[in-house]
């Protein structure tokens, strides 16, 4: 399980620096890119993660997508029962069949694990533990399920994870459901498990628009994983660093 309090050990290590060098902080940038269609954003990750060297940036993307069904590496395309218009995009996350849509905040954590110290199974703790404190701050109980990474309310899933480690570095990331239109999950057995009920924060009773919930997600997101407090840059475009590098 996080332990915040081991955590904010680890952070105080990485900072202090060695004898006679630079002292390091875990900095992140988050950046609210609003809508953005799946697969440009999907090569930029690539890419990055394909590219970068230790002394490279650690990046929160925060944004919602156009619709669309994306299935894992390991995914089987029998759990997409009927998608209809909607297209359906094999990808190189984890995990099997889910969902992006308008009204769902997406979040792509590209940063280093190895400049925080961590491993895949504590990544996975922390993303969880991230939408965990989020719902406990709107008074909603949350829990997780053993061999099915993401969090749930009363059974229903309300954040699904999808993550891809490359040299140490991660891509991809988690999706949960603020105030959406949730018909497409009736299309697909969400994330390999037929029948499973998916939620959303409306439904909970939470009124929230994305904009303020991506906020707060980033302030939890930074602590949880012991980034330094750092305000969301908003802008549409992608900076030069996450750009696709051609030859």
């Amino acid at each position: 399980m996080f332990d915040p309090r081991s955590a904010a050990r680890r952070d105080r290590s990485t900072r202090s620096g060695g004898a006679g060098g630079l002292a390091l902080v875990n900095h992140l940038t988050p950046r609210y890119l609003g809508r953005q269609p799946y697969e440009p954003l999907w090569r930029a990750m690539q890419s990055y993660a394909s590219t970068r060297d230790e002394h490279a940036a650690d990046h929160l993307l925060l944004l919602e997508h156009d619709p669309i069904f994306t299935l894992g590496q390991a995914g089987k395309t029998e759990h997409v029962l009927f998608p209809g218009d909607i297209p359906v995009v094999p990808v190189d996350r984890g995990g099997q069949v889910t969902y992006h849509g308008p009204g769902q905040l997406v979040a792509y954590p590209l940063i280093d694990l190895r400049r925080l110290s961590i491993g895949v199974r504590e990544l996975v703790t922390r993303l969880e533990q991230v939408g965990i404190d989020l719902l406990a701050d709107r008074d909603i109980a949350a829990v997780r399920r053993e061999g099915a990474p993401g969090i749930y309310v009363n059974a229903a899933k309300i954040m699904a994870i999808g993550i891809r480690v490359r040299r140490g570095t991660t891509f991809h990331g988690i999706a949960f459901n603020v105030d959406m239109d949730l018909e497409p999950f009736g299309r697909i057995n969400p994330c390999g498990y037929r029948g499973l009920e998916v939620i959303d924060l409306r439904r909970l009773g939470i009124a929230a628009s994305l904009v303020d919930f991506a906020a707060d997600y980033a302030r939890h997101f930074a602590r949880v994983f012991g980034y330094e407090p750092a305000p969301v840059v908003y802008d549409s475009v992608l900076p030069g660093e996450l750009q696709p590098q051609t030859a």
